[in-house]
């Protein structure tokens, strides 16, 4: 008797910056110490990247 193959469900994340969900295999990830950040691509990646170098402004004075 012949088996019927039956989809099987893909685990997904989520891209930290666009919020599009992705295949966990397909995801980009830089990793720190305490946490894991996915990007569904390089301009994600990118936009991440740029937000973490603008210098952060204090508006307590």
């Amino acid at each position: 008797m012949a088996t019927a193959k039956r989809p099987t469900e893909v685990e997904t994340v989520q891209c930290d910056i666009c919020l599009a969900e992705i295949p966990a295999s397909e995801a980009k990830s830089a990793e720190a110490d305490e946490y894991v950040m996915h990007f569904c691509g390089l301009d994600c990646y990118d936009k991440w990247r740029r937000q973490s170098d603008e210098p952060k402004v204090s508006t307590d004075e």
